[in-house]
């Protein structure tokens, strides 16, 4: 499985003096592979989370395609852009996305609801990797009584419930301490090494010892 991104741009309207266009991500290419974790990291407003909503099917670009097998993404309707994002994609974005009326079970279990009711194996997903990332004690707690790392473990495990193919953390590690970002990081390298193609936007020094490459972005364009 290649994910790979041709020549993406994407350029956003706005009001102000001069030209009303801004670029964000400029003419870019990118090849995520399975088996491997690929760290991209920039300044802020660098382009780094816009070329990733744009790769995880989230955000069309302006020009280019973001490739799957060889399909252009973006050639599918919205309802198969939805099922593959949700059946292949398992997605970690910036901050905590918690839903805090259900358990933390059922936030793990979510994505299994979408297309019909959780089943036995995607029970059993869920122990798994609730042991795995050490919550498996809080799995009837609701979020707001978790810290920030039981939180992330949660938003990791959620993401994974699926077994996706490509894995996006957008700043997974953003609001945590040392201890809690060398976790995420390790199981983050782990799901590498299981298979999945991983793509990590972060500032984290620390990230670049659980890569197999790391890319910079600077002002809308691809560094190795």
């Amino acid at each position: 499985m290649i994910l790979k991104g041709e020549g993406i741009t994407k350029e956003f309207i706005r009001e102000s003096r001069g030209s009303n266009r801004f670029t964000a991500v400029s003419d870019t290419d990118i090849i995520l592979e399975a088996g491997k974790l690929t760290v991209l990291n920039g300044r802020s407003g660098s382009g780094k989370t816009t070329l990733l909503n744009m790769l995880c099917g989230l955000l069309p670009p302006t020009r280019g395609k973001v490739l799957l097998d060889s399909e252009d993404i973006y050639s599918l309707d919205d309802k198969r852009l939805s099922m593959l994002r949700n059946q292949r994609f398992g997605i970690i974005p910036q901050g905590q996305t918690a839903i805090h009326s259900l358990t933390v079970k059922e936030n793990i279990l979510l994505p299994c609801t979408l297309y019909g009711s959780p089943d036995s194996s995607d029970e059993a997903r869920a122990k798994e990797l609730m042991e795995r990332l050490d919550i498996a004690g809080l799995s009837e707690i609701r979020p707001a009584k978790l810290s920030g790392g039981e939180l992330r473990r949660m938003s990791i495990a959620r993401a994974l419930i699926r077994r996706p193919e490509v894995i996006f953390a957008d700043e997974p590690t953003g609001d945590l301490d040392d201890e809690n970002t060398a976790a995420v990081f390790g199981f983050l390298q782990n799901a590498a090494k299981e298979g999945a193609a991983v793509l990590v936007v972060t500032h984290e020094s620390l990230a670049a010892d659980y890569a197999d490459s790391v890319l910079a972005m600077t002002a809308g364009k691809l560094k190795e």
